[in-house]
């Protein structure tokens, strides 16, 4: 087994501290987006959809997208549980983790991705005034969720999980269109550096 990673991608980094809190290692290939690698028939062949990361298994089969990967190991180990302990917790943490992925996640993404011209090549259609408007997702995400950390420890209730992996990750991102966490979101900034203190952090 082995995963097809990218130190400098947000979903790859999802799964890398995913398998860190769990304690799980195993090897990873790393792949230049910026130099097309993700193109290549090669990999095509394990992902068509030309997105990492990817989760190659002993037998040769392929699994993609970084959610999925992370449910594999969860129902691989299911200890400490990062999605859920039961019903009504894996629905809850499903939840924020969607809500924080497509508001929060998505916006930084496209708001890079149709803004830089590092990726007029891989992004085309670039449409400059679709990224602008994210960047404007971005701040009501902010926003957002500066006020649901008002109220709790962590972004699905009383336990890291999954939801705060993602919002790590997208908070991690922001870099990309020159944005970071400050004194506007002070709830946000403060569980930002309660989660640097996790080794996963590093990951």
């Amino acid at each position: 087994m082995k995963l097809y990673d990218s130190k400098t991608a947000p979903n790859p980094r999802r799964v890398r501290i995913f398998l860190a809190e769990k304690g799980i290692e195993i090897p990873t290939v790393q792949v230049d987006i910026m130099a097309k690698q993700c193109q290549t028939p090669d990999f095509i062949a394990r992902n068509p959809m030309q997105q990492l990361p990817v989760l190659e298994f002993d037998d040769g089969a392929c699994l993609s997208e970084s959610v999925a990967i992370c449910r594999y190991f969860e129902a691989a180990q299911p200890d400490p549980p990062l999605m859920g302990r039961n019903a009504r917790e894996i629905g809850e943490i499903e939840m924020w983790n969607r809500r924080v992925e497509i508001h929060f996640l998505w916006p930084v993404t496209f708001a890079f991705r149709h803004t830089s011209p590092a990726m007029a090549e891989l992004q085309v259609p670039q449409v400059p005034a679709w990224g602008e408007a994210n960047r404007g997702f971005v701040e009501q995400a902010l926003a957002w969720l500066d006020g649901e950390l008002a109220g709790r420890p962590y972004v699905a209730g009383q336990s890291f999980s999954i939801a705060d992996i993602t919002a790590i990750c997208a908070a991690g991102f922001m870099r990309v269109i020159g944005r970071k966490l400050g004194d506007d979101t002070p709830n946000l900034l403060r569980w930002h550096e309660r989660m640097a203190e996790r080794p996963s952090f590093k990951a």
